[in-house]
Formats: structure tokens, sequence, C-alpha cells
């Protein structure tokens, strides 16, 4: 079982991308890069579409990645959601239809008992997602998010 999970250690690294994938690829735009300006006059046209492959190669990844954090930031909206409705009277749940996605995102963290009071303040002091986060006492862990 995972050490028990806080604000402080929340974060989340997947070790091959975030220290392997990502760190090759550009080292692949910086390497192509390199060569191009060594060999400069000597095949420039070829080593200069190299390094637009090595640019193209390191943004369609950086993209995929990022399709797959906002689908799990609008699972994580719809997830909220419902349990607002669930745990806020007719009233407030209307209310909180103005949470942002962040703020609802910081929220999810936040345990059932906790949730009303602290998206009340969060609307009224229009907290951040690290305020918000910051500001939870129970905290209810996300072990899933990559």
């Amino acid at each position: 079982m995972p050490e028990p999970q806080t604000y402080k250690n929340h974060t989340r690294w997947d070790p091959l991308w975030h220290f392997f994938l990502m760190p090759v690829l550009m080292l692949n735009v910086i390497f192509a890069a390199a060569e191009v300006v060594h060999h400069w006059g000597f095949h420039t046209p070829l080593f200069l579409w190299w390094l637009v492959l090595a640019i193209v190669l390191f943004l369609a990844v950086g993209k995929a990645r990022s399709h797959s954090l906002k689908a799990q930031d609008r699972i994580i909206r719809l997830e909220e959601r419902l349990r607002l409705a669930a745990l806020l009277s007719a009233e407030d749940n209307a209310r909180s239809k103005a949470l942002t996605e962040s703020q609802l995102i910081g929220l999810r963290f936040a345990s059932d008992a906790e949730l009303p009071a602290l998206a009340k303040r969060a609307l009224d002091e229009k907290l951040t997602q690290k305020q918000i986060k910051e500001a939870i006492n129970s905290w209810k862990p996300d072990y899933f998010r990559v």
C-alpha cells in the first residue's frame, strides 16, 4: 500500500515519461540542431529536415500526453459535479456551477465532510487550485492520476 497521500506528496511522477521519454526527445531536438550547425553547407536541407522532424516528434508526443491529461480532468470535473450534487443543498449546488475546472480538480482531494465548506470558500474567496489543496485538512487520496 502506498504511503498516505498528502498535499506534500500528491504529485505523481511517471518515471518512464518524466525521466526517460521526454529527456530523450529533448536530447534528440538538441542533437538535430547541433548537427544542422555543425554540418551547415553540407546536406543542409537534409539536416534541417531532421531538425524539423525531431521538433515535430517532441511536440506530437507532448500533445498526445496533454490529451490524456485533459480527458482525466474532464472525468474529475464530472466526478466532482456528481459529488457536489450529492453533498450540497439545492441552493449551494446551483451556486457550485460557478466553480472553475481548476477549482474542481483541487476539490477532488477534500473529504466528503470537508467538501461543502471548502467549495463555498473557494467560490467566496476565488481560491486557486493550489490554495484549495493547501486548505484541505482531511485529504482524500487519488492514486490513479498519471
